[in-house]
């Protein structure tokens, strides 16, 4: 069991089993191998290798900061990448998670998962987003077609627009009819087990905006496009995990205490490996074209109006109630996804604790969630007025198009303190979706 887990049942996920049960371990007979971990850092008395990676290093993060050196010197590295390599345990966790959603066995057809990624990103006009999934939906195969715009989709994608809008705006609104609708949906319906899927990428790619936003990564974007002298755009490793393809990348380290998990020196490493592979990305001037109703966005939830009510922790929670459904509806997705609220929240950090939970109470209350043992006085003295307007501004409309990013005045912070905010933001609001989403599918089951 995982050490501080308040889930008996978030056992720790990574022996290897886990996966290696999704066929990952095979080695692509054309590519070289990542090399053993023991053979990327030497140590006083043993015989350097011949790799470039082959420096003295001392614990995880030198060696990742190593690592994305690296890939910065050749242009491979933007804000996002290197804002989260400031966390390297968080990083890992996120890694991990992103590529069992998107490339790992599940229900849903791989192109399908980038496209839905592609819908969910369109919401918040994230172009970051929408590019890097564009990519991916073109290398695993996608019809170009579908990229004309939403209309040109499969039906079945097409009825994932009520929910991804209500979910990336007003996640409040989510219910059984919405669920109902896509599962009782005649030829076009929607299995419980894709359904579940396609909440938990539409959910991850919701808040992903909103790091994306928070850290300003948008005004990096001109570096998916073609460049001017006709060769291709830089590599983005953001989602590095892509590059671990199931049949290819998943290599595991063995010692004499046997088979070890990929550490993030391993994952990250496997981004040079495609190096020479870059691909040009469509880029899309218009991102409205994968959403309808654009008008529709987030407003005030109003908690004394009797028609919304408030979502209250103690009556559905994510430790008591959603861990347990969507792990047993999509195998194994729980644990990571736990993994990676227990990592954001216990990562070293100069926040007190008290100032950590009242950055991600205060995430789920603009959303309509609140805890009724939490005492939101202490919220109001900890957290200062342009700090809850940053909060709320990236938790809940991180739309460059409609909304300025607004950096606080946060001098006296170091950057990783910084990332850390906008980290504990994004968990939150990922949270607070798969709550909603959740809860509504358990309302259905037991009709």
């Amino acid at each position: 069991q995982v050490a501080g887990s308040q889930n008996p049942s978030a056992a720790c996920l990574y022996p290897v089993g886990c996966l290696a049960r999704e066929g990952g371990v095979a080695c692509d007979k054309d590519r070289p191998c990542p090399p053993p971990i023991s053979t990327l850092c030497t140590h006083e008395h043993s015989t350097p290798q011949m790799h470039p990676f082959s420096v003295m290093v001392n614990g995880e993060k030198e060696r990742v900061s190593l690592l994305f050196m690296k890939l910065a010197s050749r242009g491979s590295v933007d804000t996002v990448a290197q804002q989260m390599a400031a966390h390297p345990e968080y990083l890992e966790s996120f890694l991990r998670t992103q590529h069992y959603i998107l490339h790992m066995d599940g229900p849903l057809p791989l192109p399908y998962r980038h496209y839905i990624a592609i819908m969910a990103a369109a919401r918040h006009h994230c172009n970051y987003l929408v590019h890097l999934h564009s990519a991916q939906f073109l290398r695993v195969g996608g019809d170009p077609l579908w990229l004309q715009d939403l209309q040109a989709a499969p039906a079945r994608l097409r009825l994932l627009d009520q929910i991804n809008k209500v979910l990336a705006h007003q996640p409040w609104l989510t219910s059984c009819a919405h669920i109902q609708a896509l599962l009782k949906s005649g030829e076009q319906c929607w299995s419980l087990a894709e359904l579940v899927q396609a909440v938990v990428i539409l959910a991850h790619c919701h808040s992903l905006c909103c790091f994306v936003f928070g850290s300003d990564a948008e005004s990096n974007c001109a570096s998916f496009a073609k460049s001017p002298s006709g060769t291709s755009p830089k590599y983005c490793p953001f989602d590095a995990a892509n590059e671990l393809d199931s049949n290819c990348y998943l290599h595991y380290v063995h010692s004499a205490n046997g088979l070890h998990r990929l550490d993030l020196l391993t994952l990250l490493f496997c981004v040079l490996l495609d190096l020479e592979e870059e691909e040009e990305v469509i880029c899309f001037t218009d991102l409205s074209r994968f959403i309808t109703d654009p008008e529709f966005c987030y407003q005030e939830f109003a908690r004394r109006d009797d028609h919304f009510q408030v979502f209250r922790v103690q009556d559905y929670s994510w430790e008591d109630h959603g861990f347990s459904l969507v792990n047993r509806l999509y195998s194994d997705i729980g644990h990571l996804l736990d993994d990676r609220f227990r990592s954001v929240a216990t990562l070293p950090s100069l926040h007190s604790h008290d100032l950590k939970r009242a950055i991600w109470n205060y995430t789920h209350c603009v959303l309509g969630i609140r805890y009724d043992d939490y005492d939101y006085g202490e919220m109001n003295h900890l957290l200062e007025r342009d700090f809850k307007f940053y909060i709320k501004a990236v938790a809940c409309f991180p739309d460059t198009t409609k909304t300025s990013v607004c950096l606080l005045s946060w001098t006296s912070l170091k950057p990783s303190e910084r990332i850390h905010v906008n980290l504990l933001i994004m968990e939150a609001r990922l949270q607070a979706e798969l709550l909603y989403s959740l809860r509504a599918i358990t309302q259905y089951m037991i009709l």
